[in-house]
């Protein structure tokens, strides 16, 4: 019987065509796709996250493990709409408006999707209305708001008054990051939650909904 623990290790060294193989020979033997997704996929995404918040990992790895994510998600995703797997959610995620920086805003969309969320980005510079709008849409579990400016920053807030005002603000969970932005930023414009960085979003968003 296929190792979960082979896939997550294939993940991690970043190769796209074992993960994606080993995943397909689980299926053929019958392994359920929530326990890859789980137990092989996320668990090696978890690993990636956490080397390379010890700086063991750095940008290259985490494309490479990404790309070899979503290998693997092509396998899996129809099998998972068959039987119903669980997702985690939706998360949107956005650079806020007058703010054009998405480095970091993808490495969260990354890690995410590598936590078998679903991931609507809605790129930079994006409105209050349009985060809005998004979750009057979509229905997520979480909005991610990232800022590299300081002058850009306070449009946080905006966009949690925004929320607060169409009446959504207590259905979603708002997490926010970027270079100025600290744990006591976040509690004073009423986020729900801060991680210094991509990786620690993630497990902020496992807290959130716990």
């Amino acid at each position: 019987m296929m190792s979960m623990e082979r896939i997550a290790e294939a993940l991690q060294d970043g190769n796209s065509v074992e993960v994606a193989r080993l995943t397909e020979e689980a299926l053929i033997q019958g392994i359920s796709p929530a326990v890859i997704l789980r137990q092989g996929l996320v668990a090696g995404m978890d690993v990636v996250g956490e080397k390379f918040r010890r700086d063991e990992f750095f940008m290259p790895e985490v494309l490479v493990a990404a790309k070899a994510m979503k290998a693997a998600m092509l396998v899996l995703r129809p099998r998972l709409i068959e039987t119903g797997a669980r997702s985690e959610g939706t998360v949107v995620i956005g650079t806020i408006q007058g703010d054009l920086h998405d480095i970091g805003k993808n490495l969260v969309g990354m890690f995410m999707e590598g936590a078998a969320y679903r991931v609507a980005d809605l790129g930079v510079d994006v409105s209050p209305e349009r985060f809005v709008e998004a979750v009057r849409t979509l229905q997520p579990r979480i909005v991610c708001l990232s800022s590299l400016l300081t002058t850009t920053m306070s449009r946080m807030r905006d966009v949690i008054d925004a929320l607060s005002q169409a009446g959504l603000r207590d259905s979603v969970k708002v997490l926010v990051g970027g270079a100025p932005v600290t744990e006591e930023f976040c509690r004073d414009i009423g986020a729900d939650g801060y991680s210094p960085d991509a990786a620690g979003a993630v497990e902020k968003a496992r807290t959130l909904r716990s």
